[in-house]
């Protein structure tokens, strides 16, 4: 479910413009009690080849978010979005079989 498509603003950080679409994935339940956040690429098929983990340094919060289709500027994208005075974040790469 993209519920903050590409070029909109954050409803609490207006200064954040989501580079990518952003949103969840129906049905599962995340640590925070929340459905996984999602950053959904241009690729057709949306492979799951990445996630990018953050923290909020002062919420003291983590977060995981799939990387669903996205090319690797996309990925950089989404980890230059997730970088902020309070927040750091890093992706984790699927391994190659």
């Amino acid at each position: 479910m993209i519920d903050r498509p590409r070029g909109s603003r954050h409803p609490r950080f207006p200064d954040l413009i989501y580079p990518l679409d952003y949103g969840y994935l129906e049905g599962t339940l995340s640590a925070d009690g929340c459905e996984v956040d999602l950053w959904r690429g241009s690729l057709v098929d949306p492979l799951l080849e990445a996630v990018l983990l953050s923290v909020d340094l002062v919420k003291r919060d983590v977060e995981i978010n799939l990387l669903l289709g996205c090319t690797e500027q996309e990925m950089a994208l989404a980890l230059e979005a997730s970088h902020s005075g309070r927040m750091a974040a890093t992706i984790v790469r699927r391994g190659k079989e």
